[in-house]
């Protein structure tokens, strides 16, 4: 079957966004795409949106989207999956070119998260989990992070420092993304001596909601060929994974199980493993889950995450593969439904070779790994340059 690339990427600035409704950030960035794919609207067969509308006044955002960007009357669609709405946009587009059904598509993520007030989001928030059994009892989003870090610390030993060191990381390079909604560097200091949050959380260790959208244009291997030559990226990897909604059926809290599937079937389908990939984009929703990710991903050793970003490893010529050197949600913001298309837009300019100072060197092979919920689901993509 014929390989499917990216032939165009754009992307917005994420932050308190009160000069945009929620269409023209996705103007903003699917302009930005077609520019740099040199092609024409015309030449799109179908848009996927990714979004979770309960965000927006405008409760089909899918359809005045499309309307806005001028893309009627091509077909169009929302997906929805919590965080990782994006990814599972490109996913979809990805399977529509599969398929045959379409030779170009446009995937668009995109969030107005500021419309709400905080206690509304919050309230949300609260409710990715099981809403029966759990939510009820007045469960919140870092209380959820907060116990997988309470027990990854009890069975390995990881500090709390250990955890702050990735949020270090993570605004030294968001300081390098004029994108990012926070462009300052921090000290392990200044974050330990943050507000407290859900112990042991405290504000560093929290991600910020954001306004904010980005947008990859994939085709099919001929016609990406034609439209983008050397500079198409591939797609060659796909997996996801779903897990129960309530933590308490999970066999323990020092893992997501479905990042682990998730990225078994992405290695396998792109004939990789672990050590090939190069750069990643991995879900730091909180500080731990960047930890979590390392060792779901087999980056390292179960147990090794606090250690892999205590020895900077994941910081880029660290011997390991380089994470979130575009800041990461921690730094650079997640407006959720934008976030999976962020992260390809990061990997896609890095096996370029266009990530200017924060350029891995020799990237080749990268990787998205974008979490819907407190697990639920898991989306992995590998990317490859050739």
């Amino acid at each position: 079957m014929s390989r499917v690339g990216v032939i165009g990427i754009g992307h917005g600035k994420f932050g308190r966004r009160s000069d945009a409704t929620v269409q023209e950030l996705a103007f903003e960035a699917f302009r930005a795409a077609l520019k740099d794919a040199k092609i024409d609207k015309k030449e799109i067969d179908a848009s996927v949106i990714g979004a979770v509308p309960e965000y927006h006044k405008q409760r089909s955002v899918a359809g005045v989207i499309q309307e806005y960007l001028g893309l009627n009357p091509a077909p169009t669609w929302l997906t929805e999956v919590a965080c990782a709405s994006g990814s599972a946009a490109i996913r979809t587009a990805w399977m529509e070119i599969k398929s045959g059904m379409h030779n170009v598509v446009a995937v668009l993520g995109c969030q107005k998260m500021t419309e709400l007030s905080t206690a509304e989001i919050l309230a949300l928030m609260g409710r990715v989990g099981e809403v029966q059994w759990e939510s009820v009892f007045g469960t919140t989003f870092p209380a959820y992070y907060a116990m997988f870090a309470n027990a990854h610390m009890h069975k390995y030993g990881t500090t709390h420092d250990q955890f702050l060191q990735v949020a270090v990381k993570n605004h030294f390079y968001g300081a390098k993304n004029p994108k990012a909604l926070f462009q300052k560097p921090i000290t392990l200091e200044k974050a330990r001596d943050s507000e407290p949050v859900a112990s042991p959380f405290c504000v560093y260790d929290c991600c910020a909601n954001a306004d904010g959208a980005a947008c990859i244009l994939l085709a099919e291997e001929s016609r990406a060929k034609a439209i983008a030559g050397d500079r198409v990226i591939w797609l060659d990897g796909v997996g996801s994974a779903t897990a129960s909604m309530s933590v308490l059926k999970r066999p323990d809290l020092v893992s997501l199980p479905s990042a682990s599937q998730a990225a078994r079937q992405a290695y396998q389908m792109a004939n990789v493993t672990p050590a090939d990939i190069k750069v990643a984009e991995v879900h730091d929703c909180f500080t731990v889950a960047e930890v979590l990710a390392y060792e779901d991903l087999g980056f390292c050793e179960r147990g090794q995450g606090g250690k892999y970003i205590e020895d900077r490893r994941s910081y880029i010529g660290g011997g390991g593969v380089a994470v979130n050197v575009d800041g990461g949600l921690k730094a650079k913001g997640h407006p959720i439904g934008a976030t999976g298309v962020s992260m390809a837009h990061e990997i896609v300019l890095q096996l370029r070779g266009e990530a200017g100072e924060r350029q891995v060197p020799n990237a080749d092979v990268g990787l998205t790994h974008n979490v819907g919920g407190i697990g639920q689901y898991t989306f992995v993509h590998v990317f490859r340059r050739n």
